[in-house]
């Protein structure tokens, strides 16, 4: 669907391989994160596997490939824009996701600091932070009217997102239409933070 996009197959956690493989890969205007990891334990049961994964993959991967990614835009001269795929779960506590919520609310604290030393340099960093999507993934953990009731119950406009929600807003953020909006986090979440 996107001509002249080459995707790369990595594990993010592989600092090393992440860096020659991104690198390679340059020059970038523009970058989103949107790799995820949602290893759902209550709080009494969360495995220290559990914690090294999320940490890795929504949090250190992030800041990894942004690192990589901005150098290149400041090496370059030419302003950019990242953007962050968080969560609403980085605002509100949910059950059995103590760590999912945690790394998120850490994406969206990093987000801020990379805006405040980035911004000089041009670049702009923002999180879009949606609620369930109804990716293939979405879809099969979220079908079930009795586990999505209580969520939907929740959303104001009473439904979840389409992948179309999130792409358009992360679109927004990247183009020039959101030039003077940096640090922030844009809520895709149908009210629900509002409920």
């Amino acid at each position: 669907q996107c001509p002249g996009l080459e995707p790369l197959c990595l594990d993010l956690a592989d600092w090393d391989a992440t860096e020659a493989a991104v690198a390679a890969a340059g020059p970038f205007e523009l970058l989103v994160n949107n790799a995820a990891v949602a290893v759902l334990q209550p709080f009494l049961e969360v495995t220290r596997e559990a914690l090294q994964r999320s940490l890795d993959v929504n949090f250190g991967a992030v800041l990894h490939v942004s690192q990589i990614v901005a150098r290149q835009m400041i090496a370059q001269g030419v302003p950019g824009a990242i953007v962050n795929v968080s969560s609403q779960a980085s605002q509100r506590a949910l059950r059995d996701h103590a760590v999912y919520c945690s790394t998120k609310s850490a994406l969206d604290m990093l987000s801020k600091v990379m805006a405040m030393e980035l911004g000089p340099h041009k670049i702009r960093v923002n999180t879009v932070n949606p609620t369930v999507v109804m990716t293939d993934m979405g879809r099969i953990n979220w079908s079930d009217p009795q586990k999505s009731a209580a969520m939907i119950n929740r959303i104001p406009l009473g439904k979840f997102a389409e992948v179309d929600d999130v792409v358009n807003s992360v679109l927004f953020l990247l183009s020039d239409k959101s030039a003077m909006t940096t640090g922030s986090s844009l809520m895709v979440d149908g009210g629900f933070l509002v409920s």
